[in-house]
């Protein structure tokens, strides 16, 4: 690998930062030993890559000190063992977040405490005291507001202190930290809203958090939303083994979330001091921001209030590389999830979201019969699959389905043989119509070479064929009053990969509109594991799943088994562009950004999950010169020439979050764009 490559596999390139959470091995009044033990895990999470560690709540002198905290010796020891804290952070480069009790202005705060640089940065105190059930707060502490004091004098400086504070990275500007502590997040309206919108993109809780049964899974629901709401990194710390068991119990969980997902959780019950880390995305959640409106509402109804927040700046030394590359995990195929029973769940929620929008364009259009296209590949199988459980939703015979399949000049046994085997399965009405005596008519009309036997395979004997099929199903339509379902999937859509006008691009609804081809896949092979159109055509589904992608449209090698256009030869691997697409589409980061996602994903085969039902895919690797290859094929198809497509594209429902291509929904852009700004991003992607 050369320098140029490791330079750029360095996550900080591409708007991430590494956090940790520690959970430190603490004693009960003890601020030498606590001390201790958080500069060795601070100094840990450094050297491993981490620009910012959190640590648990009042963690200097243990949570569970009750009225030892109006002990002056303790408070004293406590100041101390914050000092070391802070002179360590001198040499360490990242910022810490400690908890300890302090005392400003003649009353005690539990107060989280920010330090990097050999500095103590600010003292946020806590906001909400618990004092109910096994908690006594407000015996010893007083809340934030009760502060009058801004700030306070520390060894001869005055450091900021109050609620309202923000810190801010100068070396990575989108960080921008904020933190709370404990009960704040558990109130209805904890103070980091206020501060998300203000403009941190990490939020940091120091939490003690005593364990019962169930706290843990609500934890993480609390956790999840409240990350997901403010569109922001949550890092959410507790305390573990040391704290006294007197009446409680303590598990020390620690978890890290971004934007409602869950990155990394520290294993609990652990009789040692450990760390858990995590590389943040703090690009997506600024691009999620700027994405969604409604947050840029919230801060202009807050706006005076926000106003009022103070920030102050800090700086880190951010790692030149950083161990174990990546630290998140990045799915190869985003649309598909690796886990089984998550990929079941979103097969079914797909497949009925297909089915009932069918179902509502039948209904409102009283129309009782459907047309369909079926080749014996994938996408007019789904489609088929689609319709079929429509009728049954709608009590109508499947015999109401009319499915065609039409060969032409390069139609193969296989193919063909598979397609009539799955309209027997699935009971519609099946017909055969040899569209090459039209094709041949049209092309003789065009004057085109062919007509006159000659061996031109070019666009317009392409085109001829698709656009037969479909001016034979229109008019179908109207023969049978009946609509024409079509087939065409997403990554089509995005690569431009269909007949515009009076060809695949066209139809009166079309079901797989959102769907992407490597969920298509999926989809097919759930519906064969689920048997729902009996074994006979479970079994056709998997043959058709072994059937390589082609348009069949120029002749194959007589006696060949599988087509000899082979669709990916052209646009590249479905698996990496439906890659491509959801990163370019769902969040749109730059190609540099997508180049380096793939590689961590794709670039070696061991490493991650592979959707766990897949003994048919051929796992397969791309290095970063492949990738930034086909992510060009990607960016100049999906930019450049393709867009005119999509800008007139029949009804369809949108199914996930990743997006849809419609005109009406995710995606609006001029038919008439460049490309130029993609393709020289793409150039800074080292390889060939």
């Amino acid at each position: 690998m050369t320098d140029d490559q490791r330079q750029f596999l360095n996550p900080y390139r591409h708007g991430f930062a590494r956090v940790a959470v520690a959970v430190p091995r603490n004693r009960v009044a003890d601020p030498v030993f606590n001390a201790a033990e958080a500069i060795k895990l601070y100094r840990e999470a450094a050297l491993n890559g981490a620009v910012v560690v959190a640590f648990p709540e009042l963690g200097l002198s243990a949570y569970t000190c009750d009225d030892l905290f109006h002990q002056a010796a303790l408070l004293d020891a406590c100041e101390l063992a914050l000092q070391q804290v802070v002179e360590a952070s001198a040499s360490i480069g990242a910022v810490a977040i400690v908890g300890l009790p302090l005392r400003v202005d003649h009353r005690l705060f539990n107060c989280a405490a920010v330090v990097a640089g050999g500095k103590l940065l600010g003292v946020l105190p806590k906001t909400y005291l618990p004092n109910y059930g096994e908690f006594y707060e407000g015996r010893q502490f007083n809340a934030a507001d009760a502060a009058l004091a801004t700030d306070f004098d520390w060894h001869g400086e005055r450091i900021p202190f109050g609620a309202d504070l923000l810190f801010q990275c100068r070396q990575i500007p989108l960080l921008k930290l904020h933190v709370e502590i404990c009960e704040d997040v558990w109130v209805p309206i904890p103070p980091s809203s206020y501060a998300a919108l203000a403009g941190a993109t990490v939020l940091v809780n120091l939490s003690a958090s005593n364990i019962t049964i169930g706290k843990s899974a609500y934890r993480h629901q609390l956790v999840s939303l409240h990350s997901a709401r403010c569109l922001a990194a949550y890092l959410y710390s507790s305390a573990g083994i040391g704290e006294s068991t007197t009446d409680l119990a303590w598990d020390g969980q620690g978890l890290i979330y971004e934007s409602g997902e869950m990155l990394a959780e520290s294993e609990r019950f652990s009789n040692s001091s450990h760390i858990v880390a995590a590389d943040v995305d703090l690009e997506r959640v600024s691009r999620e921001r700027m994405r969604q409106n409604s947050f840029g509402v919230s801060v202009q109804k807050h706006k005076a209030q926000l106003a009022t927040w103070r920030t102050v700046q800090f700086d880190v030394t951010v790692p030149a590389q950083v161990p174990q590359g990546l630290l998140r995990k990045v799915e190869r195929f985003p649309y598909v999830p690796a886990n089984a029973r998550t990929r079941d769940e979103r097969c079914h929620e797909v497949f009925n979201i297909q089915v009932q929008s069918l179902v509502q364009r039948m209904e409102a259009t009283g129309i009782k019969k459907l047309v369909i296209g079926v080749s014996g590949g994938l996408d007019s199988t789904h489609a088929l699959m689609v319709c079929a459980q429509a009728m049954d939703r709608l009590k109508l015979p499947r015999a109401n389905i009319l499915a065609y399949t039409m060969p032409g000049f390069a139609t193969s046994e296989r193919t063909l043989s598979q397609a009539h085997k799955l309209m027997a399965a699935t009971g519609c009405t099946a017909q055969e119509i040899d569209i090459r005596p039209s094709c041949l008519q049209m092309l003789k009309d065009l004057q085109h070479p062919h007509s006159d036997d000659a061996p031109k395979y070019d666009i317009t004997f392409e085109n001829v064929q698709a656009g037969e099929r479909t001016s034979h199903l229109f008019r179908l339509a109207n023969l049978h009053n009946g609509i024409v379902v079509g087939t065409g999937d997403l990554s089509e859509l995005a690569l431009g990969w269909c007949t515009y006008g009076v060809g695949d691009h066209m139809s009166h609804y079309n079901v797989n509109a959102s769907v992407p081809k490597t969920l298509i896949k999926h989809l097919v092979r759930w519906v064969a594991d689920t048997g729902q159109i009996g074994s006979d055509g479970s079994d056709v589904l998997r043959a058709i799943l072994d059937t390589e992608v082609s348009p069949e449209l120029i002749p194959s090698t007589p006696g060949a088994d599988q087509p000899s256009q082979k669709t990916e030869d052209t646009i590249g691997p479905y698996e990496l562009q439906d890659f491509h697409l959801y990163y370019t589409l769902r969040y749109g980061f730059r190609p540099t950004k997508v180049a380096f996602l793939a590689y961590t994903a794709w670039h070696d085969r061991t490493l991650g999950a592979w959707p766990d039902d897949s003994h048919e895919l051929v796992r397969n690797e791309y290095g970063l010169g492949d990738i930034k290859r086909h992510l060009g094929t990607f960016l100049w198809r999906f930019f450049k020439t393709s867009q005119f497509k999509r800008s007139c594209v029949p009804n369809g429902p949108k199914v996930g979050s990743g997006g849809s291509l419609s005109p009406r929904g995710d995606w609006r852009a001029p038919s008439d764009s460049e490309a130029e700004v993609w393709l020289a991003e793409l150039k800074r992607v080292p390889g060939e």
